[in-house]
């Protein structure tokens, strides 16, 4: 069902549409090197196609979800050896630096012509060296008659679908479920017609897709069911339930920094100080795979996964800032005690500021017993450390300088 020509092509008329600067630049054959920016199923690829149709000229197609620079490298010198070719590279947000850099000689002296397919906005996700090199078309998700349109070319064009005698008594689940995603809705057509039924009705479609339809949504529910099944599976010490909701995400094509974000969060609000190490593994982690991107970036992701899922917990640096939190909202702007502010001048001296301020490290074990608290939250006990090997020393040491002030 894919177009071959502008003139077939559904939706985004805006640029492919008759007097359009990205038409009249094919039509010319003066095509720059571009990145098609929108969201999933509504004809970046098919673009693509077309031009490289249209122009006539060499086509080489990656993914940045499963290439590399060495890839990338071994593409330039073909095209070398061709005197020039299109180059689209699907997902290109997720090419790292090093990645897009290994672009920019090839695009500049005119080697290949990039097109770039990308959901996320390329101002961030693309370096700006490699985007003034390139023109940005913003495509649009496809609206409900561009929609049934596809449906209908889709009954009338494809030969299974002929042959079933298909009718479109009702679409309205089906263009509900796609959300402008034309594949999908394509997709959700061909499990509906399936089933034998040969008369489509939005009962029939709901039907199909609650049992069928398994699709990874980067921005829908169930993108948020998997993050929380991976989230519980590492807060439940389960190493193999977190690296298989891990392979989903991953296996869905999602956001890389996205997965990293969510373990370096966890870290300090599931682990803490029952393991700092965690932490800092997480950090690593993030940094890391922002240099990397896929496909090696899982390895890394897999070892942060399950180290963590495997760690000591303790989330009592999480309740700690959480009743910190509420002392703060229920008792408002409570005034610093004078011993703990500063004093840089000499009013504020002359105030009291900072007197009788004791400076711990003259203390035994650099350490002196004075208020740090307001006068209305004296010896309230915000950190209550866990019970877990690191922190039970923790416990230890504030029992000894704190003795029972804290409840120790």
């Amino acid at each position: 069902m894919r177009p071959t020509t502008l003139d077939e092509v559904v939706g985004q008329e805006h640029i492919t549409g008759k007097g359009s600067i990205l038409r009249n630049a094919i039509e010319q054959g003066q095509v720059p090197s571009m990145i098609l920016w929108g969201p999933p199923g509504v004809g970046k690829t098919t673009l693509a196609n077309v031009i490289t149709q249209t122009l006539n000229v060499p086509y080489f197609q990656l993914s940045a979800i499963s290439s590399g620079v060495k890839e990338v490298r071994e593409v330039i010198e073909q095209a070398r050896s061709l005197s020039g070719a299109v180059l689209f590279i699907d997902e290109i947000h997720r090419f790292n630096k090093s990645q897009q850099d290994a672009l920019l000689g090839a695009v500049e002296k005119g080697i290949i012509r990039l097109i770039g397919a990308t959901t996320e906005n390329p101002s961030f996700e693309v370096n700006s060296a490699l985007l003034s090199r390139c023109q940005v078309y913003v495509l649009k998700a496809l609206e409900k008659e561009q929609l049934i349109r596809l449906l209908n070319d889709a009954i009338r064009k494809d030969e299974v679908l002929k042959a079933k005698d298909i009718t479109l008594k009702e679409t309205e689940a089906l263009i509900n479920i796609s959300g402008g995603d034309g594949r999908k809705l394509l997709n959700l057509l061909d499990l509906v017609v399936q089933t034998g039924q040969t008369v489509i009705t939005d009962e029939l479609v709901m039907k199909v897709a609650q049992q069928k339809i398994a699709l990874y949504d980067k921005s829908g529910e169930q993108h948020y069911d998997v993050v929380s099944a991976f989230i519980k599976s590492m807060r439940g010490s389960d190493p193999n339930g977190a690296v298989y909701w891990l392979a989903r995400m991953i296996e869905g094509g999602e956001d890389v920094k996205f997965i990293a974000r969510r373990m370096l969060i966890f870290a300090s609000e599931d682990i803490g100080n029952a393991n700092p190490n965690a932490l800092l593994l997480a950090n690593s982690t993030f940094d890391a795979v922002s240099k990397i991107g896929y496909p090696e970036s899982r390895i890394i992701l897999s070892q942060c996964a399950t180290y963590l899922a495997s760690s000591a917990k303790s989330n009592a640096a999480y309740e700690a800032i959480a009743k910190a939190q509420q002392a703060v909202q229920q008792h408002g702007d409570l005034p610093v005690p004078l011993h703990l502010r500063n004093a840089p001048t000499k009013l504020m001296k002359s105030m009291d500021y900072g007197k009788n301020y004791q400076y711990s490290h003259l203390g035994e074990g650099n350490f002196i017993d004075q208020e740090y608290l307001p006068d209305q939250l004296k010896n309230t006990p915000f950190y209550v450390p866990g019970n877990n090997a690191r922190e039970n020393e923790i416990r230890k040491f504030l029992k000894e300088r704190w003795k029972n002030k804290y409840g120790y």
